[in-house]
């Protein structure tokens, strides 16, 4: 942050920190929407892949082949480049020349193209080692192992074209043009629920299918980005640029933030890594439970961080210490209003969903039970995900990445030991839903990581509360307890719901969906919450009083 930052914290100015907060708000409904068109269309997509090729054999090998290069994107697209990149390019973006701007993109995408390319041709040549580094428990069982290596070679230059368009996202981002970046995704869903309604039953190993829409899919993700960039007037020009200074400068920041950006998805890939020694279908039941926490944390969570990354950085490198603060603050309360009531929304209703989504054909009661398991236990740690969306990018704003690590390897040790405490007991006195306690441990380790996050933010004095809090929290405790005494007192009971149709559950969970939330907002609205307490520390303040 700016010379002194850590001093005497003044109250920020009112019009300013609306009008920052109202951009921010505006900007992340407009991700927001765009996300929650592609989960929509995810949730038509996982449907589909239920109904066709249920939680078998086919399915682990797809969810493995796709979760390896899909780790690889979280870890360097979407995840260590976007945070070192985006900083970068702000600073140039308000300190520098058009020319300059322009000559960091066409440095960067010549640099990052040629290095994911070599990746490419490594990665599908030692496709087999792979399957037994992320999934040894193939290795025994030959057809398996076969068929994920073959589909690994297919979906693997996946990572080529999604981190390039992650490049090009993170140009879109940082100049505000938060739209196509966002709906890109909508292309993958579109391309995988092609493949497996139109090519699967035309290949003797049908999953196959699934492999080649991924590639297909990343191939339509890079072009739809190629017309915003015309517009605004920074299409990248590829140079090779090693020694260019912006770009040693992204390669620098890209080293530690390797591990600090991407705590959940490590700890999500050795949860799959463990998952395939378990009884099979424990892959896909863990899938498809984190398909369904993905929703609320992708619609909101990611859409927020996305946002807030750029307004991060841009208030750090105007020296906006009181901005950068408020920032931060309105995103929490953002986060909490909306991250814990879903959290608890999707506890009590794990099995409603999943039924009314999943329990088609070869999908089965033992299907949703095993997988309602998994899903409690990843959505008790739904709220914790959220907040590291939003205080990790504030590091990164800072271009510190140094404690985002510190805090990473922290997290990602107490989730290996708690998953050896939790997953081992359960597997040696052998009680069902081992599998689940592979969810939990991800998710006891993601309060760990926004705990301690948290707190060096608040030990270094970059973020300072603004007044409001506690109201805060006790409006908000009071309305999801309302909620779920609504939600509970009118949903069916377990013998009821499996008498009921397709369509009639469709009903009933839409039904109970909408009286949580309506029975949440009204009680937030009867315990005197007001928006002005998610906008101005000033505002804030006369809320409190």
């Amino acid at each position: 942050m700016a010379a002194g930052s850590r001093g005497r914290y003044h109250p920020a100015d009112t019009s300013t920190g609306r009008s920052m907060s109202r951009s921010l708000a505006k900007s992340t409904t407009v991700v927001g929407g765009m996300t929650l068109t592609s989960r929509v269309m995810g949730f038509l997509r996982d449907i589909i892949f239920a109904r066709f090729f249920g939680a078998g054999v086919g399915m682990d090998v797809f969810v493995v082949a796709f979760q390896i290069p899909n780790f690889l994107r979280r870890l360097f697209g979407e995840g260590a480049f976007s945070q070192a990149f985006v900083p970068v390019l702000s600073e140039y973006e308000s300190q520098r020349s058009h020319r300059e701007v322009q000559e960091l993109a066409d440095r960067v995408a010549g640099t990052l193209g040629l290095l994911l390319m070599a990746i490419t041709v490594v990665g599908v040549l030692v496709a087999p080692l792979l399957i037994l580094l992320f999934a040894p428990g193939f290795s025994g069982q030959e057809d398996k192992f076969d068929l994920a290596t073959g589909m690994l070679r297919l979906t693997f230059p996946y990572l080529l074209f999604i981190c390039l368009v992650a490049f090009a996202g993170g140009i879109l981002n940082t100049f505000g043009r938060f739209a196509v970046p966002a709906f890109t995704p909508v292309l993958l869903n579109l391309c995988l629920i092609g493949a497996a309604l139109w090519l699967a039953p035309l290949m003797a190993q049908p999953i196959v299918a699934l492999a080649w829409g991924v590639l297909a899919a990343g191939i339509a993700q890079l072009a739809i980005q190629v017309p915003a960039l015309m517009r605004l007037g920074v299409m990248p020009r590829p140079r090779w640029g090693w020694r260019h200074s912006g770009v040693r400068k992204i390669l620098k920041l890209m080293i530690p933030t390797l591990i600090g950006s991407s705590v959940a998805q490590i700890n999500l890939l050795f949860d799959t890594l463990l998952a395939s020694f378990l009884v099979t279908g424990s892959v896909s039941w863990l899938y498809y439970a984190d398909r369904l926490v993905e929703f609320p944390l992708g619609v909101f969570g990611i859409a927020l961080a996305t946002v807030i990354l750029p307004t991060l950085s841009r208030a750090h490198t105007q020296g906006g210490s009181q901005q950068f603060s408020h920032t931060l603050d309105a995103g929490m309360r953002w986060v909490l209003l909306i991250g814990v009531p879903a959290a608890a929304g999707l506890m009590i209703l794990a099995r409603p969903v999943l039924s009314t989504l999943f329990q088609y054909d070869d999908f089965g009661q033992r299907d949703i039970d095993m997988a309602a398991l998994a899903l409690i236990s990843y959505a008790f740690g739904l709220p914790a995900f959220m907040l590291v969306k939003v205080l990790a990018p504030a590091f990164y704003a800072r271009q510190d990445a140094r404690t985002p690590v510190k805090v990473a390897v922290r997290a990602m040790v107490a989730n290996m030991v708690m998953n050896v405490l939790i997953v081992v007991p359960l597997v040696w006195f052998e009680i069902p839903g081992a599998h689940a306690g592979l969810a939990l441990a991800t998710a006891l380790a993601g309060y760990l990581n926004a705990g301690l996050l948290f707190h060096y933010l608040r030990a270094e004095a970059i973020y300072r509360p603004a007044p409001g809090w506690p109201r805060l929290l006790l409006q908000m405790l009071f309305a999801i307890a309302v909620m779920l005494v609504a939600v509970i007192w009118t949903m069916p009971e377990r013998s009821v719901w499996a008498a009921l149709s397709g369509s009639q559950r469709v009903l009933w969970t839409g039904s109970l969906v909408a009286l949580g939330a309506a029975s949440y907002l009204v009680s937030l609205r009867l315990a005197g919450l007001r928006l002005a307490v998610l906008r101005t520390p000033g505002a804030a303040a006369e809320h409190e009083s």
